[in-house]
C-alpha cells in the first residue's frame, strides 16, 4: 500500500482523504507540542475503516470502473511479488521483439511452480509509456503463447493475470497481425492440455482480455470490471458523447457481479474494504488462496477431459433466441 502522503484519492473517496488530512495535522501538531493524540488519530482510523466498508458497499457499476484503474491499484508484478516467489521473468515473442506490455515467467505459487503471466501497466508515467499503459502488440500475444506452450512442455499449470484496456489499436499493430495472434490465442488456449486459470484483476476489455482470458475457470477481482467495450467508447458511439459513461457503464452490466450471474466467470476473489489499493498482502493473499483451491480442484480432471469441457463452458456462453423459419421468412 502506498504511503499516507503518496496516496491518491478519487472523488468519492473524497471523505477519506478529510480524515486522512485531519490526521497528519494531528501528527503535526504532535511533533511540535509534544502532546499525545494517539487516542484521537487511533478514532479517525477507525472512521477511515468505516468509511471504506461504507464505500464498498455502495460502490455504483461507474465507481467499479473507477476503483479499477485507481493509480494505486495493484498491477500484475505487484500480485506475483505478493503472491509468489522465484518468479523468472522471460522474454519476447521469438520473432519481432519484447512487448513490456505482456509480463510472465515461472514461479513458485505454495509449493507448487505455474507459469504466470499478464498485462502490466506501469506504475508512473515513464512506466506507463515503457508497458504501452497495458495495451500489448501482437508480439505480446506471440510472447503469451510461447510461455503457455512452454508450460505444457514442462507439464506446469498456467495462470493470466488480465488487466488491460484493450488490445493496442495502432495501424502497425495491425499490420503485423493484432487479429491473428489473438484469435491464434483462444485457438490454442482452448486446446492446452495443462490446468489454465484466468484472473480478471482490474480492466478486462474487448479482444485484449480475451487474447490470455480462456481457462479451466475464469475468475475476477472483486471491483474488476469485464466487457467488450469500455463505458466511455460505449457512450461516444450510442450518445456521441462521453457525458454519458456512467449510465453506459450500468447498461452494460459489466461488474463482477453481473458476470457471474451471467455465467461468463465461475467466481468473485473479495478485495479489501474500499478495493485492492488499500492492501496490496491482503489483496494478493486472498486470489493465492483461491487460485491454490481450484488448481488442486483442476488437477483432478484428466488432461483430455479438462479440453473438452473448456471448450463446452466457452461453446455454451451467450444468450440467443432462435425464431421459427417460416414459409414467408424462408422464401
Amino acid at each position: 500500500m502506498p504511503e499516507n502522503k503518496n496516496r491518491q484519492f478519487l472523488e468519492f473517496e473524497r471523505p477519506i482523504k478529510e480524515l486522512f488530512d485531519v490526521i497528519e495535522k494531528l501528527q503535526q501538531s504532535t511533533e511540535k507540542s509534544k502532546i499525545d493524540s494517539s487516542e484521537l488519530v487511533a478514532k479517525y482510523e477507525a472512521q477511515i475503516l468505516e468509511k471504506r466498508r461504507e464505500i464498498t458497499l455502495t460502490l455504483t457499476s461507474w465507481q467499479r470502473v473507477q476503483l479499477s484503474r485507481h493509480p494505486d491499484r495493484p498491477y500484475t508484478l505487484k500480485y506475483i511479488d505478493k503472491m509468489c516467489t522465484d518468479f523468472v521473468e522471460l522474454h519476447g515473442d521469438r520473432n519481432v521483439k519484447d512487448d513490456r506490455a505482456m509480463v510472465g515467467g515461472f514461479a513458485k505459487l505454495g509449493d507448487q511452480t505455474v507459469m504466470i503471466m499478464g498485462q502490466q501497466k506501469g506504475i508512473n508515467t515513464k512506466m506507463r509509456q515503457l508497458r504501452n499503459f497495458g495495451m500489448a502488440n501482437p508480439e505480446g500475444y506471440r510472447k503469451a503463447l510461447r510461455l503457455m506452450r512452454l508450460a505444457e512442455k514442462f507439464n506446469k499449470p498456467i495462470i493470466t493475470l488480465i488487466d488491460t484496456p484493450g488490445a493496442y489499436p495502432g495501424m502497425e499493430a495491425e499490420e503485423r497481425g493484432q487479429g491473428e495472434a489473438i484469435a491464434r490465442n483462444i485457438f490454442e488456449m482452448m486446446r492446452l492440455k495443462v490446468p489454465v486459470i484466468c484472473v480478471i484483476i482490474g480492466e478486462g476489455a474487448s479482444g485484449g482480455a480475451l487474447g490470455i482470458g480462456v481457462g479451466d475457470r475464469v475468475l475476477m477481482m472483486e471491483n474488476a470490471w469485464y466487457t467488450v467495450i469500455s463505458p466511455e467508447n460505449c457512450s461516444s458511439i450510442l450518445w456521441r458523447s462521453w457525458e454519458m459513461k456512467e449510465k453506459a457503464a450500468e447498461e452494460l452490466r459489466l461488474t463482477s457481479d453481473h458476470m457471474y450471474k451471467f455465467g461468463l466467470v465461475d467466481g468473485i476473489v473479495p478485495e479489501p474494504l474500499g478495493g485492492a489499493h488499500w492492501d496490496y498482502l491482503e489483496a494478493a493473499q486472498n486470489l493465492k488462496k483461491v487460485l491454490l483451491h481450484t488448481l488442486a480442484e483442476i488437477k483432478q480432471i484428466a488432461p483430455e477431459e479438462r479440453v473438452e469441457k473448456r471448450i463446452e463452458k466457452f461453446g455454451k456462453m451467450g444468450f440467443w433466441e432462435e425464431l421459427p423459419i417460416s414459409s414467408e421468412n424462408h422464401s
